[in-house]
């Protein structure tokens, strides 16, 4: 599955919001923990119940008995796109399933959920035999807390026998996006329902009973009953359409060819009114690309046909498999929440991740399209057809076809050198993750991941993004031709199976022998310190003695670790390193401690290891190397990889906040940044930079910090100035578009006249000819913010009339809710408050994100408090609203004492009235962190920054 891990924070509308809501956070490391605080100890959230359950029966169990293996399902669906007397939306539905018996039992057990079953004969079910009689049924009922239907039969199945399963059912087409569900959009001003499928990871018993874990793969048959004028699609081709008439409705019933054998969760079918464009007849594999008639029209599904090919046939190669299939449709639902869902022959899309062509040369909407064309495509390889075994090793899924779908982008978009920038970012962003004590491994234990929630949990960035990460660390130190060889093999004896890691370490094992590549341990033995241990290592290096230490790096010194590791929390590393600029020979650091002389330095000799982020940790120097590290950087920058001066970034940050560094040190790794055009280390620059910002703004400490910061950014604002004529014209590297908008928001943020003024003019440009904005998309939230900032009444008016005509894309409508946020004119900020009391003004579901934009604004603070605290009920009382997201936006705007005993005042009344228990006040601890975190630093910050810029 695609997700929002795979969206970059430019352009996907929930990385904005979650960009945005990061901002509120006083330090976001401290307000980290304590929410992790509220989970469960250990890798994944408890299900248990006030009174431990221990299972008796076998229905009481999670996991299936290994007595029946499915052969292939039979399944028909009418979807009702009309509401019910009772304002629902229903469908019906039978299934057959034919299945084996493999070891003699008398009980069936089915997955099944949220359905209503017609009894036949007084039975949910009815059984039959196709080997003989089948036993007669005793007794069936539905299992809600194990999702089961449960069948007991009078005398036992016959091993290898087969039979039938019958039953008939009906179930709600909700808007919940689970089993089978309906989307809603609006085209010529007139709603449309779309009925569609989620059914990863374990949804497809909401839809129908099957047996419902990915290694009970089967074959499908699916029959859709849909009205006139609207299209049916599922996983295969269409084998027929036959008109109908069912209960005086004119309807189609449409079927489809046998799928190939596959697990549960692939299985996807939509019914919609919707158009299409497809690939020129004559193909091999005919792709098309389903969306609103007005999107297929308006060209906006063109980008993702002209990519999707090229992209496919490169996995081809890739893979040394043909793609088994006849057809791959590519299909945009309204409102998606997953991103993307790689079903075999029907991938289902959120719409900004596949339609392009708002605006045409707006080249970071064509990067999410190709980034998650290309995930969703790998996976018809790796995970449908071979599959992990069961979901405690979903990173075989999703870490690989997050790796290799970087390779995807970068074959379809060459000259954009994705690969180069987007997998270190996202390594240096998952880091911050796995430092967490309650993180987790890659593979979990299976008894970790038995339940639906706890399968759920397992979708995060752990899962995508360390999983790419560590395969990334994998390719260099086996080679990416071994790699790939290995995988092919993987692939070739796996397919239309499942499998476990140990089966992908065996062949890559195979291929690096075949290649005589000398690794100092077996792969598997390597990976498995990687895979079934969470975190990654603290390498600290020494190079006054050469001395290499490694260590669990942990974001918080608070950290308590209860989860033990078998390995005890070491890995085997493999060590890029260079010295004075030239890569020295791979150093393996196998023990907790070792000495590697080459390492020793002389006076004037500099060392940067893990090149070009190759490895999964952070690095540590010696003071001296530290030094001469930031030396070079002032001096000759680029004699350092462009991705080891964001990795530099990075790492200082990080250790300063654990006190490894000073925070001096960190700050004085930026000073050469006013040389640096590249976007990868402004990139982590920006993210510390404005961090500083948000934490000492009450603080007098606020104008030398911001003066520091001009004094950086104005030489490379001006770069962007004079590279694109005066603001005229586009940059043509990818990588100048993201940091032109990089520079651009950090310049406006700290009140640079000359960005302030650029603000300002492109808005007053917008203002006198509404009807054509010629700011950039990617520029839209800070400029609005910028101008909003720096007017009136006027200015804010207008973003308001803009707002209100909700005619904008969503990105646009975040954009311009975050601008009215920017007011420095306190009766603009009241009235923005009252407007939020009424759902005329502004919808329910835009207030959370209106309140925590707020929240960002240091004007707007001490309203935003009071506002809460008066209107607390009004806000509980609406469903988007959680107390938690009250009580974590009030503490987050808290950095000094005099508000937290402000706070405290009304603390025991929140309680009482909101029936909060004390653990759910956990985050106040994080106050009394943030102020010592202040305490601690803003002395040595200020006198640095006092020498810096001569600004008191």
């Amino acid at each position: 599955m695609g997700n929002g891990f795979h969206v970059r924070k430019g352009v996907a509308l929930a990385s904005l919001v979650a960009a945005l809501a990061a901002i509120v956070v006083i330090i976001a490391l401290s307000v980290r923990i304590a929410q992790e605080k509220s989970r469960n100890a250990g890798t994944l959230p408890s299900t248990a119940e006030p009174t431990a359950f221990i299972p008796k029966e076998p229905w009481d169990h999670y996991r299936l008995p290994d007595t029946i293996t499915p052969i292939s399902y039979n399944v028909t669906f009418w979807p009702r796109l009309e509401p019910d007397d009772n304002d629902l939306y229903l469908f019906t539905g039978n299934c057959t399933v034919v299945f084996k018996c493999t070891r003699e039992t008398d009980l069936i057990l089915i997955h099944s959920i949220e359905l209503n079953f017609t009894l036949l004969d007084g039975f949910h079910a009815r059984l039959t035999g196709l080997n003989g009689p089948a036993p007669s049924l005793k007794k069936t009922w539905l299992e809600d807390r194990t999702e089961y239907l449960v069948v007991q039969l009078d005398g036992p199945l016959q091993v290898n026998s087969s039979y039938e399963l019958f039953t008939e059912f009906a179930g709600e087409l909700s808007l919940i996006q689970q089993g089978f569900y309906r989307s809603v959009y609006t085209e010529d001003g007139v709603e449309k329902v779309i009925a569609a499928t989620q059914m990863q990871p374990t949804h497809a018993r909401k839809a129908f009973p099957c047996f419902d874990e990915p290694a009970l793969k089967a074959v499908f048959h699916v029959t859709l009953i849909h009205p006139q004028n609207t299209t049916a699609l599922s996983n295969s081709i269409t084998s027929g359409h036959v008109n109908i008439t069912v209960d005086g409705q004119d309807l189609i019933r449409t079927s489809f060819g046998p799928t190939v054998i596959m697990s549960t969760y692939l299985l996807a079918f939509v019914v919609c009114d919707y158009g299409h464009i497809r690939t020129e007849p004559g193909r091999s594999v005919l792709i098309r690309v389903w969306a609103s008639k007005t999107a297929i029209d308006k060209g906006k599904g063109n980008y993702a046909l002209e990519k999707a090919p090229p992209i496919l046939a490169f996995y081809e190669k890739y893979y040394n498999i043909s793609y088994p299939l006849e057809k791959s449709d590519q299909i945009a639902i309204p409102g998606f929440g997953h991103g993307a869902m790689e079903n075999w022959g029907l991938i289902t899309y959120t719409e900004p991740a596949l339609l392009q062509g708002l605006h045409e040369s707006f080249y970071e909407e064509k990067e999410v399209v190709v980034a998650m064309v290309s995930h969703e495509l790998a996976h018809m390889w790796f995970g449908n057809l071979v599959t992990l075994r069961w979901w405690n090793d979903l990173w075989l899924n999703e870490g690989f076809a997050s790796y290799v779908s970087n390779l995807g982008s970068d074959h379809a978009e060459p000259t954009w050198e994705l690969n180069d920038f987007i997998a270190p970012e996202e390594i240096l962003h998952v880091m911050d993750e796995d430092a967490s004590c309650f993180s987790h491994p890659l593979s979990v234990k299976e008894e970790e991941a038995r339940t639906p929630h706890e399968i759920e949990f397992l979708f995060d960035s752990i899962t995508y993004k360390k999983g790419a990460a560590v395969l990334r660390m994998l390719s260099h130190f086996v080679t990416e031709a071994v790699l790939t060889k290995g995988l092919q093999t993987y692939l070739k004896e796996f397919q239309y199976k499942n499998t476990v890691p140990k089966d992908l370490w065996k062949h890559l094992q195979m291929a690096v022998d075949e290649a005589g590549i000398s690794l100092p341990r077996p792969v598997e033995e390597i990976m498995n310190r990687w895979v079934l241990q969470m975190g990654f290592p603290l390498i600290t290096i020494d190079t006054r003695t050469g001395n290499v230490t490694q260590k669990h790096y942990l974001s918080s010194l608070e950290c308590v670790m209860d989860t033990p590791s078998e390995f005890n929390y070491s890995w085997f590393v493999p060590i890029t390193w260079m010295k004075n600029g030239k890569e020295e020979p791979k150093y393996w650091l196998l023990t907790k401690e070792d000495t590697n002389t080459d390492m020793a330095l002389g006076s004037s000799d500099w060392l940067v290891a893990n090149i070009n982020l190759t490895s999964f940790f952070r690095v540590n120097y010696d003071a001296e190397n530290w030094e001469r590290i930031i030396n070079k950087l002032n001096s000759r920058h680029q004699d350092i990889p462009l991705i080891n001066r964001a990795q530099i970034i990075d790492d200082a940050f990080n250790l300063a906040e654990l006190g490894m560094v000073n925070m001096t040190l960190a700050l004085r790794i930026t000073s050469y940044l006013d040389k640096e055009v590249e976007y990868m280390p402004w990139r982590r620059a920006d993210f510390y930079l404005k961090k500083f910002l948000d934490i000492l703004l009450p603080r007098g400490i606020h104008g030398p910090l911001q003066a520091y910061f001009r004094k950086k950014v104005t030489p490379v604002f001006q770069y962007y100035k004079k590279l694109t004529r005066n603001w005229t014209e586009r940059p043509t590297r990818p990588s100048d578009l993201y940091n032109q908008v990089t520079v651009i928001n950090l310049a406006c943020k700290v009140e640079l006249k000359d960005c302030t003024q650029l603000a300002t003019t492109w808005f007053r440009e917008w203002m006198n000819n509404s009807p054509t904005n010629k700011i950039p998309p990617s520029l839209e939230k800070e400029v609005y913010c910028s101008a909003v900032a720096a007017g009136g009444t006027e200015e804010w008016d207008f973003i308001w009339s803009m707002y209100q005509k909700n005619v904008m894309s969503e990105q646009t409508s975040y954009s311009l809710m975050y601008a009215l946020s920017c007011t420095r004119q306190p009766w603009l900020i009241s009235r923005y408050l009252e407007y939020c009391l009424d759902p005329e003004q502004v919808p329910v579901n835009d207030i959370h994100h209106v309140i925590t934009f707020l929240a960002h604004n240091p004007v707007s603070q001490p309203f935003l408090l009071y506002f809460l605290r008066t209107n607390w009920q009004d806000i509980v009382n609406k469903s988007f609203f959680s107390k938690e997201s009250v009580i974590y936006i009030i503490t987050s705007l808290m950095s000094t004492r005099l508000q937290l005993n402000q706070f405290l005042q009304f603390k025991e009344e929140l309680k009482k009235q909101l029936s909060l228990g004390e653990e759910e006040f956990e985050v106040f601890n994080t106050v009394e962190a943030n102020m010592k975190w202040i305490e601690r630093y803003s002395k040595e910050v200020h006198d640095w920054l006092i020498s810096e810029t001569s600004e008191k």
